[in-house]
């Protein structure tokens, strides 16, 4: 628990940092030959919504994951074998736990990533410093950042994963099961009325989901409205003053681990709200919740479930 605990703080960390980008490419459609370490590789130009160009192979072999959503995605549309680096904080699926560790998001240690010769290293949010970015060019490792912001470009990020590593028949299949049951999820939510919905990811200080986090839209699908979904940033620090006057109808907080929800614990500007009042606090598997992966999906079930029990009986 205290681990993801860690990887939530550095969440709200890496998106104080985040260059506002999110995850898509287009093929260019130009190869060339380019000199690698040792061989000659057949290389393809992509280029991100940041604008930067890049090469990478036509067939990535070699690849370096820095965010469990990520290696999630990675496994998902079937390029798991290609995986030869992740952070300590990817656990998931099971076999992501064997895969050689190379420091964790927030602090990836160069020379282990540069000693696994890696094709391509992925990033999710700006969350590496400029000087990683740097070593890595220095090595002739492109850099690829992600940014999702909500669930399409969760599914975009799964489509352009399909086509990096050669799965778009993986990848496809894989966002059309995921639609499938989003779709069936807003259906069953569609009569009922919006509740207001308080995300809580910490308590002291009280940080939760701003307009520009994945989390706002999961809780529009699920059948809720944010009360703070017009608050600037991705993951804000928020004043008791503000919460206390949100008067949240529902309060929803990540749980990791042997987490219960007895030891649910709300930020006290909360404890007068009418979501603690009425005994509407909810926790969900974190992972579901912090990893823009498909995993997102079952977050999304979830809580939508919580806002509207009588929805899914």
């Amino acid at each position: 628990m205290l681990e993801e605990n860690r990887y939530s703080r550095h969440l709200i960390a890496l998106c104080a940092l985040i260059i506002c980008a999110a995850f898509a490419f287009s093929s260019c459609g130009m190869r060339n030959k380019t000199n690698t370490s040792t061989n000659d590789v057949e290389t393809r130009e992509v280029k991100d919504e940041t604008g930067k160009s890049l090469r990478v192979p036509v067939r990535i072999e070699r690849v370096v994951s820095l965010a469990p959503n990520l290696t999630e995605i990675i496994y998902a549309v079937g390029a798991g074998n290609r995986l030869v680096g992740n952070t300590s904080f990817c656990d998931y699926p099971p076999a992501a736990k064997e895969v050689t560790k190379v420091g964790d998001t927030m602090q990836p240690n160069i020379e282990r990533i540069v000693a696994l010769r890696p094709q391509l290293v992925l990033v999710s949010t700006a969350s590496q410093l400029e000087a990683f970015t740097k070593q890595m060019q220095e090595q002739n490792i492109p850099v690829y950042v992600t940014d999702p912001r909500d669930l399409e470009a969760v599914f975009r990020s799964i489509q352009t994963f399909g086509e990096l590593f050669g799965e778009r028949d993986r990848a496809a299949q894989v966002i059309n099961e995921l639609r499938a049951r989003v779709a069936k999820v807003e259906a069953a939510v569609k009569d009922q009325p919006a509740v207001q919905v308080f995300y809580q990811v910490e308590r002291e200080p009280l940080y939760t989901a701003g307009r520009e986090s994945f989390l706002t839209d999961l809780i529009r699908r699920a059948g809720g409205k944010s009360v703070t979904a017009e608050v600037p940033g991705a993951w804000p620090t928020f004043s008791d003053e503000a919460a206390l006057a949100s008067q949240p109808e529902a309060i929803i907080m990540p749980t990791y681990g042997s987490m219960k929800k007895e030891s649910l614990e709300i930020a006290g500007s909360l404890k007068t709200s009418p979501a603690s009042k009425q005994g509407r606090v909810y926790g969900i598997n974190g992972d579901w919740l912090s990893r823009p992966g498909p995993r997102l999906v079952d977050g999304l079930e979830e809580m939508a479930r919580k806002l509207h029990p009588n929805a899914f009986r």
